[in-house]
């Protein structure tokens, strides 16, 4: 008799799920190999018969005529693929030219400029008018010195503060019965 935990009904069936799943992913896996070498072949065969097609064997002539022959018939299929690329250069040149056209006609009728990425540069205004002047023009431009003094106003308050002066006297002087007569007779 087996000692130890109990076996649940369901395990034996996980087990035959996960063989399953197994059994079919060496499958697609086989299938997958075999796909993968019959396009391979079908790749060969296909290139095998495009240069079949157009590149023909070579057949070296032995007479001096037949190979000075042989280098025009070359020199002139030379020079045709050399048009045909110059050809479409030419238009792809032509169309790239036409797309920033229509791309900045576009961009002017929406009213949107790309704006460049802009640094923030610390210049003084010295510095500045040189950069925007040359250095052939000599500016000098001290800001501080051009602004104005300013004198403050004087208010109410600040006059009474200096009017009162130190506060000791004002405090002696309204001591005593003399300092509030001399307060009820500035009242009135």
């Amino acid at each position: 008799m087996r000692l130890g935990r109990a076996r649940q009904p369901g395990q034996k069936h996980d087990r035959a799920i996960t063989a399953r799943r197994q059994h079919l992913k060496s499958i697609m896996l086989q299938i997958a190999a075999t796909e993968l070498q019959k396009a391979e072949s079908r790749r060969e065969t296909e290139k095998e018969s495009y240069l079949a097609e157009h590149c023909p064997p070579l057949h070296i002539p032995s007479s001096m005529a037949e190979v000075q022959e042989l280098c025009q018939q070359l020199h002139t299929k030379i020079n045709a693929a050399e048009e045909e690329k110059y050809d479409m250069e030419v238009k792809v040149q032509k169309s790239s030219k036409e797309l920033e056209d229509l791309s900045q006609k576009l961009f002017d009728l929406r009213g949107k400029f790309k704006r460049p990425p802009l640094r923030r540069v610390r210049m003084s205004a010295d510095a500045m008018l040189k950069a925007l002047l040359g250095s052939k023009h000599k500016v000098c431009m001290d800001l501080r010195s051009n602004l104005k003094q300013v004198k403050k106003e004087d208010t109410e308050k600040e006059r009474d503060l200096r009017d009162v002066g130190d506060w000791r006297k004002n405090i002696e002087e309204k001591s005593g019965m003399e300092g509030r007569k001399k307060m009820f007779e500035s009242e009135s």
